[in-house]
Order: C-alpha cells, then sequence, then structure tokens
C-alpha cells in the first residue's frame, strides 16, 4: 500500500448515542488493562465502541473503509426480567470510500441485544449484529459485513503490541474525574481480504487501526463535538490527537500519543523521543503521552455537505508535541447519516497525513 493514505479524521456530533443518565456516574479507577479480558465488553458501563478503519489496495485501486460496533447500556431497563428487556443495544456503523469512484458508500444497524440476534462477548472481541461480525481469534481480527451495495470480509492481524492511551489505558476526555475512558489502540494492523462493491469484487491488501474504547460519562456537558485523528505513519509508528470542543469551537480538553516506529530516529519532533509511560507494549524504544494544552486543531480548508447542510473541516493544521502536521482529506465528501442508528450525522474518512516540509508521512 502506499502509506500515504489512511487514517482517519473524524469530527463527530455530540455522544447522541449515550443514554439518558442514571444519576451520579461512577469515577472510572486506573487500572491495568487485562487481555484477552479487555478485549471484550463491559456491559456494567454505559457507553462502549470498537472502531476498525483502514485503507486498503486492489492494484491501482485505492479504499478505506469503517467497520464499527457501538454497546450502550439503558440503565432503566436493567431490573427487567423479561427476555425482551433491551438491557443493551447494539449498534453498527460500515462504510467504504472508493477514491477512483469518488464516493463513500455507508449503512448501518442496530438492535437490542439478546434473542440471537445481537451480542457482544465479555471474555474477548466478539461482535454479532445479524448478520455483521467482529470477531478477534488467534491470529487478529476477522471483519464481516454485507450490505446491498457492498460487502467487507476483512482480515485484520497485529503487527505490534497493543498501544494503551492515556495513562496506562485510562484517558481523560475533561476536567472533572469521571471524564474518563478506558481506552487502547492496535495501530498498523496488517490487512487483507475481499472487498465487493456494487457486485464488482477486490482482493485487497492495505494497514488498518482499532480503537476500543468504553466508559460511563465520556465528555464534559458543554462539549458538542469530538475532533480525532489516528494515523498510522510511513516508519511504522502512530499518531492519535484528539480534542473536545464547546459550540464556540474552542478546545474543552484535548490528549493524543505517539508512537515511534522501528526506524523512526525522532525527526518528527523535539518530544518523539519523551518519556514511555502508558503503553502495554511500545515500539522502537519510546510512546509519548500528550498532557491537555499541548496540542491545537486548526481548520484550513471547509466543505459543506448537500445532503445535510452541515459545514466539516476537510483540511487541518495540527501542532502535537510530536511535530506539526496538515491532514488533508483524500475525499471531501465522507459524511454518515446515522440517524437510523446511533442518531448522530459525523464526518469519518481516509485522510492524508503531511510533515512541515509537505511531505507525506502517513
Amino acid at each position: 500500500m502506499q502509506r500515504r493514505a489512511v487514517l482517519l479524521h473524524a469530527a463527530w456530533a455530540a455522544a447522541a448515542f449515550l443514554p439518558p443518565g442514571r444519576g451520579a456516574a461512577a469515577v472510572l479507577a486506573p487500572r491495568p488493562l487485562e487481555f484477552p479480558r479487555d478485549f471484550g465488553s463491559h456491559p456494567d458501563l454505559r457507553t462502549e465502541w470498537w472502531y476498525v478503519t483502514g485503507s486498503a489496495r486492489s492494484g491501482a485501486r485505492e479504499f478505506g473503509f469503517q467497520v464499527t460496533f457501538f454497546r450502550s447500556r439503558i440503565d432503566g431497563t436493567q431490573a427487567l426480567r423479561s427476555a425482551f428487556a433491551a438491557r443493551q443495544l447494539i449498534f453498527a456503523h460500515a462504510a467504504v470510500t472508493d477514491l477512483q469512484g469518488r464516493k463513500l458508500w455507508h449503512d448501518q444497524r442496530i438492535a437490542r441485544a439478546g434473542m440471537g440476534v445481537a451480542s457482544a462477548g465479555e471474555t474477548d472481541t466478539a461482535l454479532h449484529l445479524r448478520d455483521w461480525s467482529l470477531v478477534r481469534g488467534a491470529d487478529g481480527y476477522r471483519a464481516s459485513v454485507a450490505t446491498g451495495e457492498f460487502t467487507l470480509d476483512l482480515h485484520c492481524a497485529p503487527t505490534q503490541p497493543v498501544l494503551a492511551q492515556g495513562d496506562a489505558g485510562l484517558s481523560r476526555k475533561g476536567p472533572a474525574p469521571d471524564q474518563a475512558s478506558y481506552y487502547y489502540s492496535e495501530p498498523q494492523l496488517a490487512t487483507r481480504g475481499r472487498l465487493q462493491l456494487q457486485g464488482q469484487a477486490f482482493e485487497v491488501t492495505g494497514t488498518s487501526w482499532l480503537d476500543h474504547e468504553w466508559s460511563d460519562v465520556l465528555m464534559h456537558p458543554d462539549a458538542v463535538g469530538w475532533d480525532w485523528i489516528g494515523m498510522n505513519l510511513a516508519d511504522g509508528g502512530a499518531l492519535t490527537a484528539f480534542r473536545l470542543r464547546d459550540r464556540a469551537g474552542a478546545a474543552l480538553w484535548s490528549g493524543g500519543s505517539f508512537r515511534r516506529g522501528r526506524g523512526s530516529n525522532g525527526s518528527l519532533g523535539a518530544g518523539a523521543a519523551g518519556t514511555a509511560r502508558g503503553a502495554v507494549g511500545t515500539e522502537g524504544g519510546g510512546l509519548r503521552v500528550f498532557s491537555p494544552g499541548e496540542l491545537a486543531f486548526e481548520p484550513l480548508r471547509r466543505w459543506k455537505s448537500p445532503a445535510s447542510g452541515a459545514t466539516y473541516p476537510v483540511d487541518w493544521a495540527v501542532r502535537t508535541p510530536a511535530g506539526r502536521f496538515t491532514v488533508k482529506a483524500l475525499l471531501d465528501d465522507q459524511e454518515l447519516d446515522s440517524r437510523g442508528s446511533t442518531g448522530s450525522i459525523y464526518w469519518e474518512g481516509l485522510s492524508e497525513l503531511r510533515d512541515e516540509r509537505g511531505a507525506p508521512v502517513g
């Protein structure tokens, strides 16, 4: 694959898929991530998601893709005994960006957990929603999605240790102690499989990224959006950066991390060789975890969706302790309308990362 074309910039709407509150939320305690248990679901907490996003090629044809599962706990039904009670809801989104065809294809699913329709396994990643699935095996993840317009059957194999985000996997998302999630990533997943688009089949290879987060109260009450990048770097490294913003566009909180690649000499920035902490494993000798206030997102170019009327930044300048970068969408129209499931409309898609000299680095 051409390493210049990977992941992701996402501008979230407010977390509309979160269920109503149940009163005071528990403050998540720092704890070591435990695997394989933490690959699985955590139904005692309100919100959880598994994101697999990446890029893939078939000859000269280049694609982006997303397979995402969400779990949402419904507090008011937990005491009900009926098998039909919606104690947990499972949502799923899938998308394919066809760069040659200049089009994003996407679909969505929603169902209550149980009755053989939807489930989220607790001992390992085992997500099922009707005919969609994401399952972890001994050699990696298998993602399977079938829609009327496209299908994905992909195998995503780890090439690096798990990357624990934040403080050993506890990632703050706001100034209050309860505004946090348990969060780990698996960058640089070696990806291969089959993609079918409008009846045309492609054998594809590429690189993907998995994010898994679970939380009770994720965001500050004044937060209305979430900007995030996860970049597989050409040297094998990984860059994560995010901010939560208010209605005025100001950052309420920010964070992220930089993991050096095997061939990196720290040239992406003075902070690249920072202290390694918060990682289950590191590549190239170091992980730098970013503190609030160390990042800045500056929109450079915007695109207005003809479908929703929403306006999104599609090119960004991003300043991090690992360096200054430009993020450029490889297709402007990568808006996903998920009002049929999670209730939000958001932008997420295939993007290129460039360094200060304008050279592609991820």
